[in-house]
């Protein structure tokens, strides 16, 4: 497990972030409750809106930052959605062609009650991640939630009587405690000399350090060549996109707000598990145990031929533990055609598609994307069995692109309501 406390946590987050910044801000809780019409009437559905402490972003500024122990419902509970948009200090939502949300993901991590305050004296057993059950290696997609610019449009709701189990007791080791971080990529794009390079974080659009590539480590701790052209690495905390001479933009203060709907755990609950699968995951194996390499991006090549054939990354990935597909959606970018999850014998599982904007408000910027859709099967229809293999599909507009993401998420149940 990777410890996201310790000294070497900037090394160890691996792709997740290069610059990672503790906060503990005062966060806003809103309560608010409301019946299911699926449960039994002791049973209710809590709802609390949470912001993040804020950050200073100007013109062409990135920001990659790291809010640990965050807000999050506390004791045994199951979770029914968790939802987040970037908001400006007075709370107003932030339109995506000033202030564009690469993404965030929600991560759960036990610490040691009795952790040094001093990170000297910290040891890599006094915090761990407690990743979700998605096949790849490491530290690479370990959250539980997080979309990107598709956030607003892009529903997590799971329906009754299935939610996420959290807090639950007997799953955390005695003396530890269940504790929850946001990673988060911002990319403020007012004055950029390329508004649609700078989010894919195009290496050549950005004001790198002489000695970027003398220093920058990629997933596996290599030195980064001059090959790659664009994606997480160039979009670092504190670097900035090139800008258009002579623009004048203000700073502002921005955070990122976020709400989770949740139950108390009770015998009426089902849980869910969580999977993310990776298209760029390069499956091998090392005797009879299999091997995950995720890349969590990828790059679709200048010479990938055009046309109106979409570039298509794909990946066979084995699953050793199935379910009950309850819930799939996926995570990626602009440009996106679709993604879709197929079982071994062909059937499609899930198809996500996207929805652009047509407008200049947020969450219907013009030419963004601004959500994609969810499957919602009947539950019990469709079942991935234990060791199946199955095949993940993203689909992207067949020119080049840095950076490009190709996430799909599900929720097993491994039971159904009787």
């Amino acid at each position: 497990m990777i410890n996201p406390l310790s000294s070497s946590h900037m090394v160890n987050m691996e792709f997740i972030s290069n610059a990672m910044i503790l906060s503990f801000s005062i966060l806003l809780l809103l309560p608010s409750a409301s019946y299911s019409l699926y449960q039994k009437p002791e049973n209710h559905i809590k709802t609390a809106i949470f912001v993040t402490g804020s950050f200073e972003m100007g013109p062409g500024s990135i920001a990659t930052k790291t809010f640990e122990n965050i807000k999050f419902p506390k004791g045994h509970v199951g979770i029914k959605s968790f939802d987040a948009e970037l908001v400006d200090q007075e709370g107003n939502s932030i339109p995506s062609y000033e202030t564009y949300l690469h993404h965030w993901f929600a991560i759960k991590y036990h610490q040691n009650i009795t952790m040094s305050p001093n990170p000297k004296l910290r040891r890599p057993e006094d915090a761990f991640f407690q990743r979700n059950e998605g096949t790849c290696n490491g530290g690479i997609l370990p959250h539980y939630w997080g979309f990107g610019v598709e956030s607003r449009g892009t529903t997590s709701k799971i329906p009754d009587p299935f939610a996420i189990e959290q807090g639950n007791p007997t799953k955390i080791k005695n003396g530890y405690e269940e504790k929850w971080l946001l990673n988060i990529m911002v990319i403020d794009t007012r004055g950029a000399q390329d508004k649609k390079a700078c989010t894919q974080c195009r290496c050549d659009q950005m004001n790198l350090p002489k000695d970027f590539y003398n220093v920058t480590r990629d997933i596996h701790n290599q030195k980064l060549t001059t090959n790659y052209k664009g994606g997480l690495f160039c979009c670092q905390d504190n670097l900035q996109c090139k800008q258009i001479e002579g623009f004048q933009g203000s700073r502002r203060m921005v955070s990122l707000r976020y709400k989770i709907s949740w139950v108390d755990w009770n015998i009426y609950q089902i849980p869910v598990k969580v999977y993310i699968l990776d298209s760029t995951d390069k499956v091998r194996s090392n005797g009879s145990k299999i091997l995950h390499d995720c890349l969590a991006e990828y790059t679709i090549p200048a010479t990938g031929g055009g046309g109106d054939s979409p570039h298509v990354q794909k990946a066979n990935i084995p699953m050793e533990k199935g379910g009950y597909l309850i819930y799939g959606t996926a995570h990626m970018h602009s440009g996106v055609v679709n993604a879709t999850l197929y079982g071994q014998d062909g059937r499609t599982l899930c198809t996500s598609t996207p929805k652009y904007g047509t407008g200049k408000e947020a969450g219907n910027e013009k030419g963004y994307l601004i959500g994609m859709s969810v499957c919602y099967p009947q539950p019990g229809s469709i079942k991935i069995h234990d060791g199946e293999i199955l095949t993940l599909e993203s689909r992207y507009k067949n020119e080049f692109r840095t950076g490009a993401m190709g996430h799909f998420y599900i929720y097993l149940a491994e039971e159904l309501p009787q």
